[in-house]
């Protein structure tokens, strides 16, 4: 059944076919060819019982506050202040840029939207600043990587609702992991513009940095009152979701007077389109995940790795694999609908901290939209600033290596993951 499973899978995915079906066709066939004495019906409330859940309830939310931020001037605010901030260092406007990708996802969560978002703010000025084409474009793309691991992460979201994890925890984690990774960019650019003998024009002085905080002190609360509700307890990630939504509608029509009607609805109409793309992945992927949990595949895995041996460095290593080869082909919530199933039950029969596991998901996530041949921000990028798929994969190269790197120090350092969330319990 794993082998039908499987095999219909490819062949839709081959053919072309849409996310949804290749999750949710090869579970319908087997339910016919296996499992027939099953009601339709049953399948139905899967759908609807996999979607039927307050915590979904933030990833609209945040995919409509990325949209207006991006449509306005709180993405622009931002990254005027952070350059301010880091624009006199080597590599200045790179730092910038990592800086601004941050800030963006600290308050959307989403890796697409911060591509797009942070890509026109920084694409021309890294240009003027000396970098090449080639690594400008790597490195927005890769930058945007930090948005699913900075709180709040709809990844994140998802992987929680799908284990029972703690969001928060999760959240708090995934902190400590986005800053680990957004250093080792730096470093990077660091190297970069060493080579190249970069020097920023730009000046270090207080009063410029004071005045871009000023004209930022409005989009700089979101991500202030958002983190500090989540972590101090007085929200929920879901409430924190609404809350951003309304404060970015207060500031951009209000207060930057930049938002009207017009705008409105077509950022709504933005937002209900990528709801509805995960949404319907969400419900076929439970399906998927029913019949998974049937045919007992995280038994047989789990049995298996006993059989050869395998302890928990070779099945982190055996993830990480499994991840990357997926992202290569798939989008990334597809990825994590189809191997977190069978993958986390062992994961947690082997003693691997469920926040540490999904932090090495999430972050393989991440990897998985910026690598060759199908990533997604790679294709956002590419419409997003009208430059060639090709050339921007011709950038991504270094920052792949350094991504794989990272992975690893955070696989099999799961301090670095725990530590955050162990300090909020104690």
């Amino acid at each position: 059944m794993i082998f039908l499973i499987v095999i219909f899978a490819l062949t839709l995915l081959a053919f072309g076919f849409e996310m949804f079906l290749v999750l949710g066709v090869p579970a319908l066939i087997v339910k016919e060819i296996f499992f027939s004495t099953i009601p339709d019906t049953v399948i139905i409330q899967k759908m609807v019982g996999g979607i039927n859940h307050s915590t979904l309830l933030a990833i609209p939310f945040f995919i409509i506050a990325a949209e207006i931020m991006s449509s306005g001037e709180i993405a622009r605010r931002l990254t005027n202040f952070i350059k301010a901030c880091f624009g006199h260092f080597t590599g200045g406007l790179g730092h910038t840029t990592i800086g601004s990708a941050m800030a963006f996802g600290s308050v959307s969560g989403s890796a697409a939207a911060t591509v797009a978002a942070i890509g026109k703010l920084m694409y021309p000025d890294l240009k003027k600043a000396g970098f090449s084409e080639k690594f400008s474009l790597g490195l927005i793309v890769s930058s945007a990587e930090t948005a699913i691991l900075i709180p709040p992460s709809i990844t994140m979201i998802i992987y929680g609702w799908m284990t029972g994890t703690s969001i928060t925890a999760l959240f708090a984690g995934g902190l400590a992991v986005g800053i680990f990774l957004g250093l080792a960019f730096a470093v990077l650019v660091i190297f970069e513009s060493r080579k190249n003998n970069m020097i920023s024009n730009i000046k270090r002085e207080k009063g410029i940095i004071l005045g871009k905080f000023m004209q930022a002190k409005w989009a700089l609360g979101m991500p202030a009152i958002i983190l500090g509700g989540i972590y101090s307890g007085l929200f929920t990630p879901t409430e924190a979701a609404a809350i951003s939504v309304i404060y970015a509608l207060l500031v951009e029509s209000i207060i930057y007077k930049n938002l009207n009607w017009s705008n409105f609805f077509k950022i709504i109409e933005r937002g209900a389109i990528s709801s509805s793309v995960i949404f319907i992945l969400l419900a076929m992927g439970s399906v998927l995940s029913f019949f998974i949990t049937i045919i007992q595949v995280p038994d047989i895995l789990k049995d298996f790795l006993i059989n050869i041996d395998a302890g928990m460095i070779t099945f982190l290593l055996v993830v990480n694999i499994a991840f990357f080869l997926a992202g290569m082909f798939i989008d990334p919530n597809s990825a994590l609908l189809i191997l977190v199933p069978p993958l986390f039950p062992v994961a947690v029969s082997l003693g691997i901290d469920p926040i540490h596991f999904g932090l090495i998901v999430t972050l393989n996530i991440g990897i998985g939209m910026i690598t060759p041949p199908f990533g997604l921000d790679i294709f956002v990028a590419s419409s997003t600033l009208n430059k060639p798929v090709i050339k921007i994969i011709s950038g991504i190269w270094p920052f792949l290596l350094v991504n794989i790197i990272v992975l690893l120090i955070i696989t099999y350092v799961p301090e670095i993951s725990t530590f955050l969330p162990n300090l909020m319990r104690n």
